[in-house]
């Protein structure tokens, strides 16, 4: 079972998580994200865990535990959605060509 683990303090380690998981069963994977740029935490990881017994005895066990200093959030991850996200790039933009325009309505 993939595991999300968010409200992460920035100094949080793969081995932090790992450990406090580990208590609750095996676990295959800490995937803690970072920032392409900077190498810096985002703040929140997943957990892979096998055993969907032991996983769902994380969550409950982990969700609200205070890591670092921090009450983490922790529940089943959800599956990305396909379609992206993010930046919209629809086509009911505004145009900047009239900013400043005196007969904006």
């Amino acid at each position: 079972m993939n595991i999300y683990a968010g409200n992460l303090d920035f100094s949080v380690q793969e081995n932090d998580l790992k450990e406090a998981f580990s208590k609750h069963g095996t676990v295959n994977e800490v995937r803690l994200i970072t920032d392409d740029r900077t190498g810096r935490s985002k703040g929140f990881a997943f957990i892979e865990m096998p055993n969907e017994e032991e996983a769902k005895a994380s969550i409950e066990s982990l969700n609200g535990f205070d890591l670092k200093g921090r009450e983490i959030n922790v529940n089943e991850a959800k599956p990305r959605n396909k379609g992206g996200g993010g930046n919209f790039r629809g086509g009911n933009r505004v145009s900047n060509s009239n900013r400043g325009s005196s007969n904006r309505w």
